[in-house]
């Protein structure tokens, strides 16, 4: 009987420690998430797979313009460790909780660089981008509740939906700080 309990003790240890690996692993370094919602269509298609790297958050890393992000969009809330818990897809994944603050976007602006919508069209810094990834042009009656001509915050980044006339993003919550920038997309499923 002895043996039985040691070998069942055994598995429990290997079990919990490797649950408490995968957990490591997908708060700080790696995680699958997946798609909700149709705001960055049609680079990213809802319930579609994709995989983010978190070293950015780990790092405080500024993500490049273009880049995907996930960011949680709480932006007036200070973040903790019980977030990045909650958060997490994989304790998602176990307890079938959904966050609706956890979006997907797309980097248009960093520290310092002016944001402005001039006839539907986006301006960083005064120059037109030449966007190809969004579904269609802006629509003027999208409202727009941040102030433009809009100046980046130091340690923040301004996203976008690339379906911007079905997206919440800084146009409504403003830049989001760093620390909020969960994730960058690496590559979907």
């Amino acid at each position: 009987m002895p043996k039985i309990v040691k070998q069942s003790f055994s598995w429990f240890v290997s079990i919990l420690l490797g649950i408490v690996v995968a957990l490591i692993l997908s708060i700080y370094v790696v995680q699958p998430t997946k798609v909700l919602g149709k705001s960055m269509e049609p680079t990213l298609h809802e319930q579609e797979q994709i995989i983010i790297s978190k070293l950015p958050n780990t790092f405080n890393y500024h993500p490049n313009y273009g880049e995907i992000v996930i960011i949680d969009s709480r932006v007036s809330q200070k973040r903790s460790f019980k977030d990045d818990l909650s958060d997490n897809g994989l304790v998602r994944l176990l307890t079938g909780n959904h966050s609706d603050n956890i979006w997907i976007k797309r980097v248009i602006g960093k520290p310092g660089d002016v944001i402005d919508i001039k006839d539907n069209q986006l301006y960083r810094n005064g120059q037109k981008l030449n966007e190809t990834y969004i579904k269609e042009a802006m629509n003027a009656t999208n409202p727009v509740e941040v102030q433009l001509p809009y100046t980046v915050p130091k340690d923040s980044v301004f996203v976008l939906g690339d379906n911007r006339n079905h997206s919440r993003d800084s146009r409504s919550i403003g830049a989001v700080p760093i620390d909020h920038v969960l994730g960058v997309a690496l590559f979907t499923k």
